[in-house]
């Protein structure tokens, strides 16, 4: 048989090149689609808190706590200082957030948000607190003159486990009290709203977490707290946000003068903690901290300094690679959820997963690469919306 002729040969010849980009465009729909479509399988059932991925992350948790139990009774090596505080405190809030959307799992769930709760307030978890107190343990010295608003974060542990839990013990009750009518008395008493958590730094994001305290206190003991809280709302929104940006200052003094940069952490957990206790000022923070937002192939994460603006990677922000914060981009699911923003939290749930390397065993669902404090946290902003103030 003869060579083929001339027309057929360039037919063969175009075919070639059509052949290539083809096999081109099919391998990028591949990359572009199917890590896309992969790690948001699970993104609508979070957003839409479906009970068996919920459950399954909280018995994660249980986990972690009885551990953590053991651990403490013989002497091991358990968590403790800030790692160990956050991890208890978010499991205490995503604990009780899960028994506010499913009540028949309260008897399951409940306690051990007390247990979780109730460790917040050890001593070691303030060590280094009392330490840059030189001495001085906010617990013990409530008619301080120090703002020591560390102590939001235990407080707001026990709030959430106080209004789900009917047996909540009365000596952890009248500890939460003692800590929110000194909070109560010092706000009140501050031009700025703003309290220092270390000797002449006060930070928002510390604050909004004794403001969502406040309001859980209120909804647990039926008490008024509307003028504390009203006056913290209007000072975020004259003194501790970024003009340019809406995004909080990260750390500023007490007379509101600025100590960092406008960021997302702080922006991104500020906005978690508002929801407790004024929902328009946390739309307004998360609509402020989603301008952050960067995206690539349908996939999110958030950069930690505003526009102009720059600094280095600290106990806040997490890792920073080219700018992006680890930590402001898991903050980022608390509120897209919680005020109903599905495309944020697909996007942002995508890098999670992509990230955190999700994997079942059992009953149980875990995100391999976070640890137990990544975990908790996500616990905590995986099941947010009904600790959110109406």
């Amino acid at each position: 048989m003869g060579s083929p002729s001339g027309p057929v040969r360039r037919l063969q010849r175009f075919r070639r090149p059509v052949a290539i980009i083809a096999g081109l465009v099919a391998a990028l729909l591949v990359v572009v689609l199917v890590p896309n479509r992969w790690c948001g399988r699970d993104a609508d059932a979070w957003f839409q808190g479906d009970p068996v991925r919920m459950r399954a992350l909280a018995e994660e948790l249980v986990v972690f706590e009885a551990d953590d139990d053991q651990q403490r009774a013989t002497g091991g090596g358990a968590l403790a200082d800030m790692w160990g505080l956050l991890t208890h405190q978010m499991t205490a809030l995503g604990l009780a957030q899960i028994c506010l959307s499913h009540p028949e799992w309260r008897d399951r769930y409940a306690p051990i948000a007390t247990r979780a709760a109730a460790k917040t307030l050890l001593p070691e978890m303030r060590s280094a607190f009392t330490a840059a107190w030189h001495g001085e343990d906010g617990l013990t010295v409530p008619d301080s003159p120090h703002g020591h608003a560390y102590l939001s974060y235990p407080a707001l542990a026990l709030g959430m486990a106080r209004l789900v839990d009917p047996a909540f013990p009365a000596d952890l009750a009248a500890q939460q009290d003692t800590i929110i009518a000194s909070y109560e008395r010092r706000v009140l008493a501050s031009p700025t709203a703003l309290l220092d958590t270390l000797p002449g730094e006060a930070y928002p994001t510390d604050m909004a977490a004794v403001a969502a305290a406040i309001a859980v206190h209120g909804r647990a003991t039926g008490t008024d707290h509307s003028a504390v809280l009203a006056h913290w709302a209007q000072q975020v929104r004259a003194v501790q946000l970024d003009p340019a940006t809406g995004l909080v200052v990260q750390r500023m003094g007490t007379d509101a003068h600025p100590h960092d940069a406008p960021r997302a952490s702080g922006t991104g957990l500020a906005a978690y903690f508002a929801g407790f206790a004024n929902r328009s000022l946390a739309a307004e923070l998360t609509a402020a901290f989603s301008h952050q937002e960067r995206t690539l192939l349908g996939f999110s994460a958030i950069h930690e300094y505003a526009p102009g603006t720059t600094g280095p990677a600290d106990i806040d922000s997490g890792p920073v690679v080219l700018g992006i914060s680890v930590s402001a981009t898991s903050f980022g699911l608390a509120t897209a959820r919680s005020l109903g923003n599905r495309p944020l939290f697909t996007r942002l749930f995508r890098t999670a997963d992509l990230l955190g390397l999700p994997q079942r065993t059992g009953s149980r669902l875990r995100f391999t690469t976070a640890g137990a404090t990544g975990n908790a946290l996500l616990l905590a902003f995986l099941t947010s919306g009904p600790e959110l103030a109406s």
